[in-house]
């Protein structure tokens, strides 16, 4: 059977904490009890509920967000939360009885053109991914099943999943006006009958990758953290909402210059080159006051 961890991770929110799980508790579906009749369809939810701090219990794909009254710091109850998540989960008891579910709501997909003229952006009203998958090809997909069958397009050239959006970047061989609705109907018909959006085996890669991150994290200079805060605050969200994503690569003391990585959208965009000059390299140059000269995308 398989054996499950939890991390803790806080949010902006200080009264709310994720507690992630290493396997997939529910397939491209999420739920929210408010107290614990409105939680019967959740055993575990109940039993989260029995603690007297618990305010809201939200449960997606593979993780559960717990927001707590004020009575108590999560840092003096969080360990103990984590510990019978982990017990529950490794109990083999059902996280969701979804019979007892009333019926679903309808899923509902827009499409959202972006920056980049080769890039759309189809939002649905569910979340859809914890964290950031990029795929350049069909080999790439091969732990996540929604991509893998967008590929089977012709038009279809990388996959961007994050949230509760897929961008998707095409050939030149079609026209958007062309190919929109079929992939919208496409995403949103695979979505409502609950086909998985990725495989369990891809969230420990994810780990891995995460962990190894975290590593070299111990190696990073002040500025790098300071120039990695900026970006997550400032610049991650509108990027987000364009369809991309910015990760930081590293920072060169000598040339004053940030290196950063674009995916989705941004990934090839014309105007990213135009984005990173005149608004993220300007706003870290007057953030850090002269020690950022320069940024450059290492994919753009």
């Amino acid at each position: 059977m398989h054996q499950f961890s939890v991390d803790i991770q806080p949010t902006n929110n200080e009264n709310i904490v994720k507690f992630i799980a290493n396997s997939f508790l529910t397939q491209a579906k999420s739920f929210e009890f408010n107290n614990i009749d409105d939680a019967k369809p959740s055993p575990l939810a109940q039993q989260l509920f029995h603690l007297p701090f618990v305010k809201t219990v939200y449960i997606s794909q593979n993780f559960i967000a717990i927001e707590k009254f004020n009575i108590v710091e999560w840092a003096a109850v969080q360990d103990e939360v984590a510990a019978s998540i982990t017990d529950y989960l490794n109990s083999g008891k059902p996280v969701v009885i979804e019979d007892t579910i009333p019926a679903k709501v309808p899923v509902s997909v827009y499409a959202e053109s972006t920056p980049n003229p080769g890039v759309m952006k189809f939002v649905a009203n569910k979340p859809l991914a914890e964290g950031t998958f990029e795929f350049k090809n069909i080999d790439e997909a091969s732990l996540a099943p929604i991509a893998k069958e967008l590929f089977t397009f012709p038009f279809v050239k990388e996959v961007f999943i994050s949230a509760n959006y897929i961008s998707v970047m095409k050939y030149n061989v079609a026209e958007w006006e062309e190919i929109t609705m079929e992939l919208r109907e496409f995403i949103r018909s695979y979505i409502e009958n609950g086909k998985p959006i990725l495989d369990d085996s891809i969230l420990s890669k994810q780990s891995d990758k995460k962990d190894s991150l975290e590593e070299s994290d111990i190696v990073k200079s002040d500025l790098d953290k300071e120039i990695i805060s900026i970006l997550n605050e400032y610049v991650k969200p509108a990027v987000a909402s364009d369809g991309g994503h910015i990760a930081f690569d590293s920072f060169d003391e000598e040339t004053k210059t940030v290196r950063v990585i674009l995916q989705g959208a941004c990934s090839g965009c014309p105007s990213s080159t135009v984005t990173l000059k005149n608004g993220i390299e300007t706003m870290l140059r007057e953030m850090l006051q002269g020690r950022v000269s320069y940024v450059e995308a290492i994919n753009g």
